[in-house]
């Protein structure tokens, strides 16, 4: 987000030029995927075979040991038995290589990896039944739990000390504020913020600590067909906002996103909850803050969508996915108030989960 040509802008023939000489592979197709940072490219090899190149934009290539642990949390989780990408070696043995090449602002340096390919589509175009959304929640809840377990020598690099999309350091959202300036929306995100410093910061100390994948969203969860007419979640993808945080942070997150693709988002809560606490039971002091957060997420997920837009025009589309939606989900939180919603999902979980 800080430097205005940071985010890549290879072309095709530079892609196809990439793969071949770091992996010796010849590109049958080559296609753009969707990033807000960075640039992803679908490959299908003559070799056989199908992956996705990954090019980080020239800032967070800057910082490749983190890179390193979010690689190696990716083989982690694949060795544990959840479906993320692993990094395959190029022609040097590595996982990843600092590329300096000139894309339209001059000479630069990009880390890049090759991933494998995951297939299925993106939870945001299938339909969200409860039972998917138990998963969605019983998933993310695992992940975390295996998280706990990781050791790598940079892990305290996830620490990431005022990381902007870290639901630890919500009140940084206040030097970008002015973005909403006549917005009515501007009263609600203040409001929200003063919560967070009154009723979550507070508990802090009885929440508990773990790695958050940070980013449990809508396009980052594929699924595919099951054998009973459902979905099942076939991938994990983009680890490019762990950090080390709180278990009802990713919770909160998870919540947050799945809300912008549903009908009826406030049912949301209660499917995604009952998965989670299958595997995690929440304490009391999560339970509370549970409401906060995900309001405040959704305060970060507008407030930076609209800051990125004044960096990036040309991404207007994409930046606003969960932006048009989300402001009237926010709203709708905000109006209904803490204990309603908490009523709606603490009573459906709990009723989800007698019926399991």
């Amino acid at each position: 987000m800080s430097a205005k040509h940071a985010k890549p802008n290879f072309s095709q023939s530079q892609v196809a030029e990439l793969v071949k000489r770091l992996y010796k592979l010849t590109p049958s197709e080559l296609r753009s995927l969707p990033s807000y940072d960075d640039q992803n490219f679908y490959v299908a090899a003559v070799e056989g075979g199908e992956y996705v190149l990954k090019i980080m934009n020239s800032e967070d290539s800057k910082n490749s040991n983190l890179i390193e642990v979010q690689t190696y949390t990716m083989s982690f989780l694949h060795q544990n038995g959840l479906p993320a990408q692993t990094a395959l070696p190029n022609t040097s043995g590595q996982l990843m290589s600092l590329e300096e090449m000139d894309c339209g602002y001059g000479s630069q340096k990009y880390l890049v990896r090759l991933l494998t390919y995951l297939p299925g589509t993106t939870i945001s175009k299938s339909p969200l039944t409860p039972q998917l959304l138990y998963e969605t929640g019983k998933t993310a809840a695992r992940m975390d739990q295996i998280l706990q377990t990781m050791e790598h020598p940079h892990l305290g690099l996830l620490q990431r000390d005022k990381f902007i999309w870290s639901l630890s350091y919500l009140p940084l959202l206040e030097q970008y504020i002015y973005v909403l300036d006549g917005d009515p929306l501007q009263e609600v995100v203040k409001s929200v913020i003063h919560q967070y410093k009154t009723s979550v910061v507070p508990k802090r100390s009885s929440l508990r600590k773990c790695i958050n994948h940070g980013d449990f969203n809508d396009l980052n969860v594929l699924v595919q067909p099951d054998e009973s007419d459902g979905y099942r979640i076939s991938g994990i993808l983009d680890f490019g906002d762990m950090n080390s945080g709180y278990y009802i942070h990713e919770l909160a997150i998870t919540i947050m996103y799945m809300m912008t693709e549903h009908p009826t988002p406030v049912e949301v809560g209660g499917p995604v909850l009952a998965g989670w606490e299958s595997v995690l039971p929440l304490n009391e002091a999560e339970k509370d803050c549970l409401y906060v957060l995900v309001l405040s997420r959704f305060c970060q997920s507008l407030v930076l969508a609209r800051y990125s837009v004044a960096l990036h025009p040309e991404n207007r589309e994409y930046l606003m996915i969960s932006s048009k939606r989300g402001v009237h989900i926010l709203q709708r939180l905000w109006e209904l108030g803490k204990e309603e919603v908490e009523k709606v999902w603490f009573q459906s979980a709990a009723q989800f989960s007698d019926r399991k």
